[in-house]
C-alpha cells in the first residue's frame, strides 16, 4: 500500500510546489546574505551589488508575480559575472548551486552546432517546461551568451511573459540569467570616458548604458540576442553592466585570496600580481584586460 502511496505522493507534492510559495523544493532564499556578499565580496561593481540586491529583493517580496525576474549580466571577462551567478545560487537554495532546481547552459556544452537550431529549440522548451512542473521557483542561468545559436534563445519568450500560465505549469516564479561579454565595449567606453572626466566611478549609471547596451545586444550579429523577440518584447528585467576592473579592484581580488589562504599580511605579493596584470588603454593604464580572473594563476607565480 506504502508502495503505491508514494507515487501518488510525489506528484501531488510536485502539484503543490508548482503553485505554492512553500514548497519544500529547496528554495530557502536569504536576501540578507545575499546583500551581504553582494557589498563584501564584489569588487567595483556599484550597479551590480544595486540592481541584483533590488531586483531580486523587489521579485520574492511579490508572492504573485506577473512575470519571472529576468537579469542579463554582461562586461568584459573577469568582472564577477559567475561569481555573481554563484551568489544567486548559494543564497536562494539550501543546497546551493548544487541543488536540482539550479540549471546551468553552456552553448558550446549544450548546443555546440548552429545545424541544429530546431533540434535545441524542442529540448531547450522541453527540459524548461519539465523543470517548472517540478519547482516553480527553479533558475535557469544561460552562460556565454555570445556563443549562443542564433534564434536559439527565443524559444524561451513564451516563459518569460506576463500571461498566468503558461504550458499547463506556474511558470512565473522562475528566475533566469543571461550571462554574457557582448556589449563590454560599450561598458569600457563610458567607463573609460567617465574616468578621463575626472567623475567618480560611483557616478556611472545604469541610464548612462542601458539603452546602447541594448542596441548592441539586439544589433550584434554575435549576440545571443541578436534580433531577438524576447529585446523587441521588452522582456528583460533589467541589464546589469559589469564595469571593467581597476588596478586597486585586482588587489584586493588578491589580499581576499591570499587571506583564504592564511597569508594577509603579503602585501609583497600583492603589489607584485597588480604590476604583473596588463591594463589598458595604453595611455592611462585604466583597466586590467582580464579583471580578477587571471589572479590565481599570478599568485602562484609570485609566491
Amino acid at each position: 500500500f506504502l508502495f503505491l502511496l508514494n507515487p501518488v505522493c510525489c506528484i501531488l507534492q510536485q502539484l503543490y510546489c508548482t503553485i505554492s510559495d512553500s514548497c519544500n523544493c529547496d528554495f530557502k532564499p536569504n536576501i540578507q546574505d545575499l546583500e551581504w556578499d553582494l557589498y563584501k565580496n564584489l569588487y567595483g561593481q556599484h550597479l551590480v551589488q544595486d540592481i541584483v540586491s533590488e531586483e531580486v529583493a523587489k521579485f520574492l517580496q511579490n508572492k504573485n508575480p506577473d512575470r519571472p525576474l529576468v537579469l542579463s549580466f554582461h562586461g568584459p571577462s573577469g568582472t564577477g559575472k559567475t561569481l555573481v551567478s554563484q551568489m544567486l545560487g548559494n543564497h536562494l537554495y539550501g543546497s546551493a548551486m548544487s541543488s536540482p532546481h539550479v540549471h546551468q547552459f553552456v552553448p558550446t556544452l549544450h548546443f555546440p552546432s548552429t545545424d541544429r537550431v530546431k533540434e535545441y529549440k524542442e529540448d531547450l522548451k522541453s527540459w524548461v517546461q519539465g523543470n517548472l512542473t517540478k519547482c516553480a521557483r527553479s533558475i535557469f542561468f544561460f552562460d556565454e551568451m555570445e556563443k549562443m545559436p542564433p534564434g536559439l534563445i527565443d524559444v524561451l519568450e513564451p516563459f518569460l511573459g506576463p500571461s498566468h500560465v503558461m504550458f499547463g505549469t506556474n511558470y512565473r516564479k522562475a528566475i533566469y540569467v543571461f550571462i554574457g561579454t557582448t556589449g563590454e565595449e560599450v561598458i569600457t567606453r563610458v567607463a573609460l570616458e567617465n574616468r578621463q572626466a575626472g567623475r567618480d566611478r560611483e557616478e556611472i549609471k545604469l541610464d548612462d548604458l542601458q539603452e546602447s547596451l541594448l542596441q548592441t545586444l539586439y544589433n550584434n550579429s554575435t549576440s545571443g540576442f541578436y534580433k531577438s523577440r524576447i529585446l523587441q518584447e521588452k522582456l528583460i528585467t533589467s541589464v546589469v553592466p559589469f564595469l571593467p576592473l581597476c588596478r586597486r579592484h585586482v588587489e584586493r581580488c588578491v589580499r581576499s585570496q591570499l587571506c583564504s589562504e592564511d597569508m594577509c599580511s603579503r602585501s609583497d605579493v600583492v603589489e607584485a600580481v597588480g604590476d604583473a596584470v596588463i591594463y589598458t588603454p595604453a595611455q592611462g593604464r585604466f583597466f586590467s584586460t582580464t579583471g580578477c580572473k587571471a589572479v590565481a594563476a599570478k599568485i602562484n607565480l609570485a609566491l
